[in-house]
């Protein structure tokens, strides 16, 4: 298992429901988008480089505003 697939995992066992895509900017590099959110209207939403790197982030804005 790759290591934003574990961090999917955990967020969708804590109640998160998950969605990524990739894109094409203007300039024609590839960036992706993912998004979580669950029923109580909490929503994030990041973007990123690599796949890997938008679940590294999305984990941490999560944690970050779950301890505020």
């Amino acid at each position: 298992m790759k290591y934003w697939e574990i961090i999917a995992d955990n967020l969708k066992k804590a109640g998160w429901s998950l969605g990524y895509v990739s894109a094409i900017d203007s300039n024609g590099r590839t960036f992706w988008i993912a998004d979580a959110h669950r029923g109580d209207g909490k929503r994030f939403i990041v973007h990123a480089d690599e796949q890997p790197s938008a679940f590294v982030e999305l984990e941490a804005a999560i944690r970050e505003r779950s301890t505020c």
